[in-house]
């Protein structure tokens, strides 16, 4: 009789032999080179992670450009920045345009390089040599010019904050023609030339007259670092606090708390409002995970109405997370490598969201809206926990991320659901996706189908509609579920992945989604500068 283990199929059909060894050494399956650049563009931020280096996922990114056409560069890298709110990548994948296709670079300029922080970041990979030419060459000079001749002299210097390359630097690099007296003198100040400060835009002077004497001076409406080096008085604290922009003020509630900015009455219940305001909200394009580490890094001194003020905020934020019909299951992975940063190893300025953090979001968010899912915790074994779906998302995300670690077996959930002979409609897995410990499971010679596909296959005798999602938050182009009708795999961490959750769940989708949603990108279609 012929092995079983060696001829197991699924639907009829062999289940698919593994092509690839992820980077923890397990067996796994290899992405075409269009979903994996779009994996880059999800979740790529060009720093060091747990696995890979940044030159190595620098190095992935740049060879998977040069195997899909120009267009779905440039595509990717609208997707990226105006879905995903990306920074780093979207920045690369335009320099590339520049070698591969200067028209189509002029085309989606405007859409990807659409703030001052990202200016400066495509400056630095032209510039690099990464992509092939360390000059701007004429073309992207001319459409720098065209971007700094399209801002105001207001949005200009309130870009400015900023270095590696400074906005003075780039002035210098592309010789724009100021059209204006103002303008002339603005770029003059920024390259640290004098100039008659009555010449001087009157953001300026205002900031200026400031600098000079700060106690006789109301506090100027300039970005927050470019007051942080002065000495300002809680007066101070308290008119920058009632000015402050949304995102302003969520990075900055200790610093407003310390400075006894809550102290002033009515200040505490003015900047909940501020938070807890759906419009600003969805304008500052937020991420949920962000939200959570703000929530989780307030003080004891902090007002419990501004707490409460960061929950409301999470829950506008997660509008899109779907309500699902039928039995779900979510397996957010909280093993060892998940305890990186999200956005990777960056000396000076590692964030402290972590992958695991993201992981129990969105497990906790889909609780939050489908009261009736389980949610399934794993490292080399399911972690035990006890959540209540009428708990704030914050309240349950954190005792997911507070869950103990361990190695990493992506099988170990579904196994146990196939030990319960369990029901369900959709499982969806949270995680870096480098399985490693169950490489060795039903493996008889050769490369086999991974442990987490075999298990996917016994759940599916018993749920044959079900589906599965496999939501990876890390910049790694393997994967332990080959993709296909009842599977996606899709790359993330913005609120945009719960979209796509939803449609595939609601039967409207099916495998290559992803990137029929990138190719699906208008090139000339003309978005809302966000400055």
């Amino acid at each position: 009789m012929a092995s079983k283990s060696l001829f197991r199929t699924y639907a009829g059909k062999l289940l698919p032999k593994t092509t690839a060894v992820n980077e923890a050494g397990g067996r796994a399956y290899t992405q075409g080179p269009k979903h994996a650049l779009a994996q880059y563009a999800a979740t790529g931020c060009l720093n060091s992670t747990y696995y890979a280096a940044d030159a190595e996922q620098m190095d992935n990114a740049l060879a998977l450009c040069g195997k899909v056409e120009a267009r779905f560069v440039a595509k990717t890298a609208i997707y990226a920045r105006r879905q995903g709110h990306m920074k780093d990548m979207p920045a690369l994948l335009a320099s590339v345009l520049a070698s591969k296709d200067g028209e189509l670079l002029e085309r989606v300029f405007p859409r990807v390089i659409d703030h001052p922080k990202m200016l400066r970041n495509f400056v630095q990979m032209m510039r690099s040599g990464v992509t092939g030419r360390k000059s701007l060459g004429s073309r992207p000079k001319r459409l720098v010019r065209q971007w700094l001749a399209g801002r105001s002299d207001e949005q200009l210097f309130i870009g400015s904050v900023g270095n590696s390359p400074s906005l003075a630097d780039v002035v210098k690099m592309v010789h724009p023609k100021p059209a204006t007296g103002t303008r002339a003198a603005l770029y003059a100040y920024l390259l640290g030339r004098e100039v008659n400060s009555q010449a001087l835009p009157q953001i300026v002077r205002d900031y200026e007259r400031f600098k000079a004497d700060p106690l006789a001076e109301e506090v100027p409406d300039v970005p927050f670092q470019l007051l942080t080096s002065l000495p300002l008085e809680r007066c101070h604290w308290v008119d920058i606090a009632r000015r402050a922009p949304w995102q302003m003020t969520r990075m900055n509630l200790n610093t407003f708390a310390r400075h006894g900015v809550f102290e002033v009455p009515g200040l505490a219940e003015t900047v909940a409002a501020r938070l807890a305001d759906r419009e600003l909200v969805k304008k500052a394009r937020v991420f949920p995970y962000q939200l959570f580490m703000a929530w989780r890094a307030t003080s004891d001194a902090m007002p419990r109405v501004v707490c409460e003020a960061l929950q409301d905020a999470m829950e506008i934020a997660i509008d899109n997370v779907p309500r699902v019909d039928g039995k779900v299951y979510v397996l957010p992975d909280v093993s060892g490598s998940m305890h990186s940063p999200v956005t990777g190893f960056r000396e000076g300025s590692t964030t402290a969201v972590r992958c695991i953090d993201v992981a129990a979001l969105v497990a906790a968010a889909m609780l939050r809206k489908n009261g009736r899912a389980e949610v399934i915790p794993f490292h080399d074994k399911v972690c035990g926990v006890n959540l209540n779906a009428r708990d704030s998302v914050m309240t349950n995300a954190d005792k997911l991320a507070n869950l103990p670690s361990g190695g990493t077996d992506c099988s170990a959930p579904l196994r146990e659901l196939n030990r319960q002979k369990a029901k369900g409609d959709l499982v969806i897995y949270v995680s870096d996706n480098e399985s490693w410990l169950d490489s060795g499971r039903y493996a008889v010679w050769g490369r086999t189908p991974t442990a987490t596909l075999q298990e996917w296959a016994q759940f599916k005798k018993r749920n044959p509609q079900a589906k599965l999602v496999c939501m990876d938050i890390q910049p790694y182009v393997t994967t332990q579920a080959k993709e296909r009708r009842d599977i996606l795999n899709v790359g993330g961490f913005s609120d945009r992945v719960f979209q796509l959750l939803a449609d595939f769940a609601r039967g409207e989708t099916d495998a290559g989604y992803w990137v029929r949603q990138i190719k699906s990108v208008e090139l000339d279609e003309v978005d809302e500068v966000v400055n």
